[in-house]
Parts: C-alpha cells; sequence; structure tokens
C-alpha cells in the first residue's frame, strides 16, 4: 500500500525532487542548471535536501515556458500545481507587502 502525503511542504518536496531529477536527465540543461546555481555535479545529491535548493530547482524549471512544458508532460504536473509547489517551499516569513 502506497502511503498517501498530505503535508502541502512534503507534496512540494516531492514535486521539486521530481523536478531535479528532470532537470538531471538532459545533459544541456544541467550544465545550464549548474551554471546558474554554481553548485558542482558532486554537491547536487547532498543540495536535493534542502528545501531552499529545491525552490531553487522550481525556479529554474519555472523561469522558462520551454522548460515548464517540457516537465509539465513528463512529470503529469499541470503548471499550477509547479508554481504551488514552489510557493510551498518558498519561506515561511515571508509575507506580501500590501499597499
Amino acid at each position: 500500500m502506497t502511503k498517501r502525503v498530505h503535508n502541502p511542504r512534503e507534496v512540494a518536496e516531492i514535486v521539486a525532487i521530481q523536478a531535479l531529477s528532470f532537470v538531471a536527465g538532459d545533459g544541456e540543461r544541467l550544465g545550464r542548471f549548474l551554471a546558474e546555481t554554481g553548485i558542482g555535479p558532486e554537491t547536487l545529491r547532498a543540495s536535493a535536501s534542502d528545501p531552499h535548493f529545491l525552490a531553487g530547482v522550481l525556479d529554474f524549471v519555472l523561469r522558462d515556458d520551454a522548460t515548464v512544458k517540457a516537465f509539465s508532460e513528463s512529470s503529469g504536473h499541470h503548471p499550477t500545481t509547479i508554481a504551488a509547489a514552489r510557493e510551498a517551499l518558498g519561506d515561511p516569513h515571508w509575507e506580501r507587502e500590501v499597499p
């Protein structure tokens, strides 16, 4: 029996790890990601447990429409689910300023 996850943050982390796997599955995309983040391939696995890093993975995916579409098709997640996952991984103390 599969354990169902109901915690939005846990779901967001799962989506982000899937996104990391998607990014790592394409050499060119992975190269761009590593260049933008400044981390090396040797630290990728260890970084995957850091929620801030996972948020950065989703930022990378969400930055480009073609990448969002490709990840959406690959994972079966709707783009709004990907965006919601990114929001769930955001800083819990951050509040939007309302004029």
